[in-house]
């Protein structure tokens, strides 16, 4: 399985309550699947998709991912796995707003790189070429330019897409990546996202409350 999910649980506390979120969620998910999480909002999907990832911490449970539990790593060495492993694409696109759209996809490299290139954003010719192959394949080669605040909404979610291309990542979650988006650039990232799957053989969960875009 490139995602497994044993018992897991989540609490939060509200005032003197405790609500459960999760309660004992057994999952698999094999490499190279494309899998959607479908609910209502609050249902508890972003914080099953955060604790795959290693973003939130399980009340109990375990999250084995490509069969290393996550949660036995030490800080860095989750966050060095996380960025070598799994891409995250958020609902409000994540992006540097200031930086340039080819920019904010050479982010993508910052797992891999040296420490030193990654304070200065330095970044390498075949680099930047394949940044550009990035933007190329979700279709905004053309504003790669242009500061990431200049673009529309599914453009913005497209350059996330293109980031995560960037990164090589093995596994690709993406929590109501649609969620703001008007019909047609909602498509239009839903098959970008199939097609990273299909192409790419990479595993796609995405979490959606649209039932009819899964």
């Amino acid at each position: 399985a490139a995602i497994c999910t044993r018992g897991v649980t989540r609490d939060f506390a509200a005032g003197q309550q405790t609500i459960t979120v999760l309660h004992g969620i057994d999952l698999d998910i094999r490499a190279g699947e494309l899998t959607f999480l479908v609910g209502e909002s609050g249902s508890g999907k972003t914080t099953l998709i955060s604790i795959m990832c290693g973003i939130l911490w399980p009340t109990l449970g375990e999250v084995k991912v490509f069969g290393t539990d996550i949660y036995d790593l030490a800080d860095t060495e989750l966050v060095e796995f996380r960025l070598q492993n799994i891409g995250f694409i958020f609902q409000q696109f994540n992006l540097i707003d200031r930086l340039s759209v080819l920019t904010n996809v050479l982010c993508g490299f910052l797992g891999r790189a040296p420490r030193w290139r990654t304070t200065f954003l330095r970044f390498t010719k075949a680099e930047r070429k394949r940044a550009m192959e990035c933007l190329q394949r979700v279709d905004i080669a053309a504003q790669a330019t242009q500061r990431a605040s200049t673009l529309s909404g599914g453009q913005q979610q497209r350059a996330a897409i293109a980031r995560t291309l960037a990164q090589g990542a093995r596994i690709v979650l993406a929590d109501e990546p649609i969620s703001s988006l008007d019909p047609a650039s909602s498509k239009n990232v839903m098959e970008h996202l199939a097609a990273i799957n299909r192409d790419d053989r990479v595993t796609v969960v995405v979490s959606l409350h649209q039932v009819d875009y899964a």
